[in-house]
C-alpha cells in the first residue's frame, strides 16, 4: 500500500498537479514495482505567506511524503528518490534542491484497508523488493 502527500505553494503546485501525479506513479512503479492503477495522491496547498523554506530554495519547493508498507530495500528507496529528482527536473523544471522526499514505513498490520488488517490482504504486488 502507498499513499502520497504532496505539499507546496498553491499557485505553483495546483497547475501541475496532474503531471506530478503521473510522475510519482511512474516512479513508484519503476522503483517499488507498485501497480500502475494504485494511486492515492493528496495535494496539500499552502499559501505563500505560510510556507517557510531554507535559503536557496524557490517558490517551487515541494515536499513529498510517502506512507507505505515496510519492506522495500535501501536500494529501492534510493532508486525512487533518484527517479523523482530526475523527472521533476526534466519534466517540471523543479530542481532537486527544491524537492524533499520522506518515506514513512509501517508494518502491514498497522494499516486498516478494505475492512481488514493490511497483513490479511491479498496483494497483487510484492512489498519486499
Amino acid at each position: 500500500m502507498g499513499q502520497i502527500k504532496i505539499f507546496g505553494i498553491k499557485k505553483e503546485l495546483h497547475p501541475i498537479r496532474e503531471k506530478i501525479s503521473k510522475i510519482l506513479s511512474e516512479c513508484m512503479f519503476e522503483a517499488f514495482q507498485f501497480p500502475k492503477e494504485k494511486k492515492a495522491h493528496r495535494f496539500i496547498y499552502i499559501d505563500e505567506d505560510s510556507f517557510f523554506y531554507f535559503e536557496g530554495r524557490t517558490s517551487k519547493h515541494t515536499i513529498i511524503e510517502i506512507n507505505a508498507f515496510e519492506g522495500r530495500s535501501i536500494e529501492a528507496k534510493k532508486k525512487l528518490y533518484q527517479l523523482i529528482f530526475e523527472k521533476f527536473e526534466k519534466e517540471l523544471q523543479i530542481s532537486a534542491m527544491d524537492v524533499e522526499i520522506t518515506i514513512f514505513e509501517t508494518p502491514m498490520h498497522n494499516w486498516g484497508i478494505r475492512g481488514k488488517s493490511g497483513n490479511e490482504l491479498m496483494l497483487n504486488y510484492k512489498v519486499n523488493i
